[in-house]
């Protein structure tokens, strides 16, 4: 299928349009096949490096409720369950020789909010290495050290909170050169027509990472001990490094299987895009409106999403009183309905685009707007449903899913604002992004003392008002265009 052509008159001033010159000025390619590409082949193993990545990041969030001592929690929560048990009875741990902390809440937060004290001091580091020395072996060795790391977490539990602190803090050094490499090889990877499908394909493996991991880690603590959950995902890790390193090259030019019609077509279309000065200019890019447009939506749309990331276990033992078995099947739930709807809404764009002739801003604009204004407003609504259990579970189910429209909207702009600085972007915007993933299980924890559905009310709005801030500044600022800046010869290529 040919890209249809676009508006090439269309100025790269005009409010709302579309001015990337997608493959404008070249000789037209005719699109290599999707089946048994290499650039789609690269998708796949993408996506099952970030669903490792994500089981080994929210594993925690499930096993911690089986670590804990029970009586230290009974003792942290002053006042009586907000709602009435519900769940059939459990029968007894056919292994319950997994250890016991005495660890409070606060300990508890800041073990879960660990992971991003390392996390956020490796995004900027690790989106300019990959523009310098290539995504593949950057991407493989954090998902390595991660899973490496992850092994170790029970030998680090025992030793104590602070230690695992630490490790936890390392998982993150290693995970945070992840998403920046990744947004680098799609530089080089991904033509413009078919970004949203090639990124919302990769990164919604991280989703599904978090369905199957949060479900098995309920069944692994009840049928075996938590430890066991540590054990499965860090040795996946490390198979899936060999299988990356193997079969992944940088770019095109240097993949030794790829056909010479896909090698041309990609070369091709994203030869107007790319920029061949070596230095990189960042006081152009730091006072970039587009790109701070992106940092806000980022920062705003992930406070929602680690505050149920990280304590949606939590509030469902807690408040709606489900068990373990449960806890992990109905919290694996939403990110079920996100991962499917990141796949549907990554082809949505890319149609919308080529067939229908929108505007890439438009679609940028309309589908953050609905993945962080919808996910708000049901998030809002879970939180006033009260001990309604089904619509509770529902609402927060529909809340995840809608976000999954931001992978097609703010997620992706780097892309669209500069291609060849795009690992860089992701690095600046995740910086601010992990925020949220540090300070938010700490905030939500002091908010909830007393775990009464009031307290959790007050959670949620916070976290659904500050969505609906960035979705709005995201809307008014955002640009789909190439900026300027990032094509300093406005003709550079990669040889």
């Amino acid at each position: 299928m040919k890209p249809p052509a676009r508006d090439a008159a269309r100025t790269a001033g005009e409010e709302g349009a579309d001015s990337t010159p997608l493959l404008q000025g070249v000789r037209r390619v005719e699109a290599a096949p999707a089946c048994c590409s290499a650039r789609y082949n690269l998708a796949v193993l993408a996506f099952f490096g970030f669903f490792i990545l994500y089981a080994l990041r929210v594993n925690l969030s499930v096993a911690l409720v089986d670590m804990v001592d029970s009586n230290v929690t009974a003792a942290d929560n002053r006042t009586s369950q907000p709602c009435v048990g519900h769940s059939t009875p459990l029968t007894a741990l056919r292994d319950p020789s997994g250890k016991r902390y005495q660890w409070d809440a606060e300990t508890q937060g800041w073990i879960l909010g660990a992971f991003f004290y390392g996390y956020i001091i490796t995004q900027i580091p690790g989106g300019y290495l990959a523009s310098r020395v290539g995504g593949k072996l950057l991407l493989g060795l954090g998902v390595l050290s991660t899973a490496v790391f992850t092994l170790f977490t029970p030998v680090a539990a025992d030793a104590g909170a602070g230690v695992l602190i630490a490790l936890r803090a390392l998982e993150g050094l290693g995970e945070g050169v992840t998403f920046p490499a990744m947004h680098a090889m799609w530089s080089s990877w991904a033509p413009p027509l078919e970004r949203s499908k090639l990124l919302s394909i990769s990164y919604a493996g991280a989703q599904l990472g978090t369905v199957i991991s949060l479900p098995l880690s309920g069944v692994i603590c009840f049928y075996m001990n938590w430890t066991y959950i540590f054990y499965l995902f860090g040795i996946i890790g490390i198979i899936w490094f060999i299988l990356w390193i193997w079969l992944v090259s940088d770019t095109p030019e240097t993949h030794k299987t790829i056909s010479p019609c896909e090698k041309e077509y990609i070369l091709s279309s994203l030869r107007n895009q790319l920029s061949s000065q070596k230095s990189v200019p960042w006081s152009p890019m730091l006072r970039s409106l587009p790109l701070w447009a992106i940092v806000v939506a980022h920062f705003s749309h992930n406070w929602t999403f680690y505050t149920l990331l990280t304590l949606l276990p939590t509030y469902m033992k807690e408040i709606l009183r489900f068990n373990v078995q449960e806890n992990g099947v109905l919290s694996a739930l939403p990110y079920f309905g996100c991962w499917l709807c990141m796949i549907l809404s990554g082809q949505a764009a890319d149609n919308l685009r080529a067939k229908w002739n929108f505007s890439t801003i438009c679609v940028r604009r309309v589908f953050s707007l609905i993945g962080m204004v919808g996910t708000a407003v049901f998030l809002v609504a879970a939180g006033f449903i009260g001990c309604d259990y089904s619509l509770a579970v529902a609402f927060l189910t529909v809340s995840t899913t809608l976000g999954g429209f931001c992978s097609s909207g703010f997620s992706i702009s780097h892309l669209d604002i500069a291609p060849s600085y795009a690992g860089i972007l992701l690095g600046i915007t995740n910086t601010f992004a992990t925020i949220p993933g540090m300070v938010g299980p700490v905030i939500a924890k002091s908010l909830t003392p007393d775990n009464t559905i009031g307290e959790w009310q007050t959670v949620f709005c916070i976290a659904a008002a500050i969505d609906i801030f960035g979705a709005i500044f995201f809307t008014l600022f955002a640009k789909g265009e190439v900026q300027t800046w990032a094509l300093s010869d406005h003709h550079g290529h990669r040889n």
